[in-house]
C-alpha cells in the first residue's frame, strides 16, 4: 500500500511555477526544483513525473487561471461592459510593468517550448482562444449597450484587442514603462469603431 503524501501539492506546484517562471524550462533543473519545493527529486518524480510533465502541470494550472481572470474580469451587465474592457487592459498594461521583468508564463512558455513541444502549442493556442471569446462577448455587451459600432464584427475587434494585450506584455518584458503601456492601450481602445450618429 502506497504511503500517503506528506506535502501540500499545491504549495509544491507553485514554488515549480515559480521557479520555471524564472529561470524557463531549459534554465531549470530538477535539483533547482527539489531546493524551491523542499522535495526531493524522488518524490518529485513519483508525484509529478519528469521536469517536462510537471512543467505541463504548472502551466495548464496557469493558462486555467488566466482564462477564469479574463472571464470573470470581464463578465457583467452590458452597461458596465466598455468600463470592464478598459479596467481590463489598462491592469494588464500595468502588470507589465513589473520591475522583476519576469513576463506572463504563458508567453514564456509557448515562446520557448511551442516550436517542440505539442502539448505546450496546443495548450496555448487553447488559452489565447478562450481569452479572445472573453474579449468578444465583452464587445458584444459593448454593441448592445450602444458603446461600439453594432455593425463592427466583435471578433475581429478582440483578435486585434489580443495582439495588444500580447504585444503589451512583450513590450513590459523588454521594459517599456508604466505610462507608455498604458498609453497604448487607451489608444486601442479610442480606435474602436463607435456607432454612426
Amino acid at each position: 500500500m502506497p504511503r500517503p503524501r506528506e506535502f501540500d501539492e499545491e504549495t509544491v506546484l507553485t514554488a515549480a511555477r515559480d521557479q520555471f517562471w524564472t529561470t524557463g524550462f531549459a534554465g531549470t533543473s530538477m535539483d533547482a526544483i527539489a531546493a524551491a519545493t523542499g522535495l526531493g527529486k524522488g518524490s518529485l518524480y513519483g508525484a509529478f513525473g519528469g521536469k517536462r510533465e510537471l512543467f505541463h502541470r504548472v502551466f495548464d494550472d496557469h493558462c486555467t487561471a488566466a482564462i477564469r481572470s479574463a472571464s470573470r474580469q470581464l463578465d457583467g451587465a452590458d452597461e458596465q461592459a466598455l468600463a470592464r474592457l478598459t479596467a481590463y487592459f489598462l491592469n494588464h498594461a500595468t502588470a507589465c510593468a513589473e520591475p522583476s521583468r519576469r513576463g506572463c508564463l504563458l508567453a514564456k512558455g509557448t515562446a520557448e517550448l511551442s516550436e517542440h513541444d505539442e502539448v505546450v502549442s496546443a495548450r496555448s493556442l487553447k488559452t489565447l482562444e478562450s481569452i479572445q471569446q472573453a474579449i468578444t462577448a465583452d464587445l458584444g455587451a459593448c454593441q448592445r449597450n450602444g458603446d461600439i459600432d453594432p455593425a463592427a464584427d466583435a471578433r475581429q475587434l478582440a483578435a486585434l484587442l489580443l495582439t495588444v494585450h500580447r504585444g503589451i506584455e512583450a513590450l513590459g518584458k523588454a521594459g517599456t514603462d508604466e505610462s507608455t503601456l498604458r498609453g497604448v492601450v487607451e489608444t486601442a481602445l479610442a480606435g474602436l469603431p463607435r456607432p454612426p450618429r
